[in-house]
């Protein structure tokens, strides 16, 4: 009988073990058998996991597209390809690796980024600059007292999410004026009770509706949510669920929601009622959210 040859590796920061399954050419079923974990998505920087010894498995031929599936991450979607982040990232015109939505088509092969065919997609109008405070204030005036604060951390997280143009811009600041009243709250006001037993949410803890309510300027709500954000963003938001609500990570959590969700593509459409859909689940708060959506596209001249 062959004896498996076994090497070791550290876990580094953004890793899943899909990922590390796909670099070594094996399965997360038997990365996990082999290091007796018994839940594949909980791994911790600085674990040393065994793996397959190099060479073992020859890597497989790549699509020229993949379709990022529920769950996948860049890095998984690299290894799995044999390529590397940042040449799918550079390929894809990527700004954020950590920052990909389901549905997204991703190229994996040739140098120019062309959707496979059925696939459409709109090239938005690029605009580099940031949104100015006059900009903003314009917007949301009732933010006013904590824009000097706020809007570096916009403008980083709206660069993230690949918000290039004024369309899409004007879409997420529109939502984002009406999800946290201009910016005026950063945590929801209610207990978070309401959402106790909420296993949609996947609040299935004693506590976890008071633990994990809205919060960050989209209301994140819900330990799923956080979980997932946290994950793509590199922050233990579980442990530390109140740091959605700083403003250093709580528009970063907005950025990864709308990609997470495909809103870029709805605000290049201007389908603003989906994308109030994808938020709230209905068109609860429309005519406000509306009158914010025209006021961002006047000034910011979408």
């Amino acid at each position: 009988m062959t004896r498996q040859v076994l090497s070791r590796y550290t876990v580094q920061p953004g890793d899943t073990l899909g990922a590390i399954a796909g670099r070594f050419g094996t399965s997360v079923g038997a990365l996990a058998r082999l290091n007796h974990i018994a839940d594949p998505n909980l791994i911790r920087v600085g674990q040393v996991l065994s793996v397959p010894g190099p060479g073992n498995t020859p890597p497989p031929a790549s699509p020229a597209h993949y379709t990022v599936q529920p769950g996948d991450t860049l890095g998984a979607i690299a290894a799995r390809f044999h390529t590397s982040v940042q040449a799918i990232a550079q390929r894809n015109h990527i700004a954020n690796p950590n920052l990909i939505h389901v549905g997204q088509v991703l190229q994996l092969a040739g140098s120019a980024v062309s959707p496979p065919p059925g696939v459409d997609r709109v090239q938005p109008r690029p605009n580099t600059a940031d949104v100015t405070r006059a900009q903003l204030l314009s917007i949301m005036p009732l933010a006013r007292p904590r824009a000097a604060d706020y809007l570096p951390h916009l403008n980083v997280a709206m660069r993230e999410a690949a918000m290039v143009s004024p369309l899409r811009r004007a879409a997420f600041l529109a939502q984002l004026a009406h999800e946290s009243a201009q910016l005026q709250f950063m945590e929801e006001l209610a207990s978070g009770a309401e959402y106790e037993g909420r296993r949609d949410l996947g609040n299935t803890r004693p506590g976890d509706g008071v633990l994990f309510k809205g919060r960050g300027p989209i209301q994140l709500t819900g330990r799923n949510n956080y979980r997932a954000a946290g994950r793509a963003l590199g922050i233990d938001l579980l442990a530390n669920p109140r740091r959605a609500a700083d403003p250093d990570v709580g528009f970063r959590v907005a950025g990864w929601f709308w990609t997470s969700r495909g809103l870029n593509d709805l605000a290049d459409r201007q389908q603003f009622d989906a994308i109030t859909r994808r938020i709230n689940g209905g068109l609860n708060g429309k005519a406000e959210r509306d009158r914010f959506y025209a006021l961002a596209l006047r000034v910011l001249g979408a």
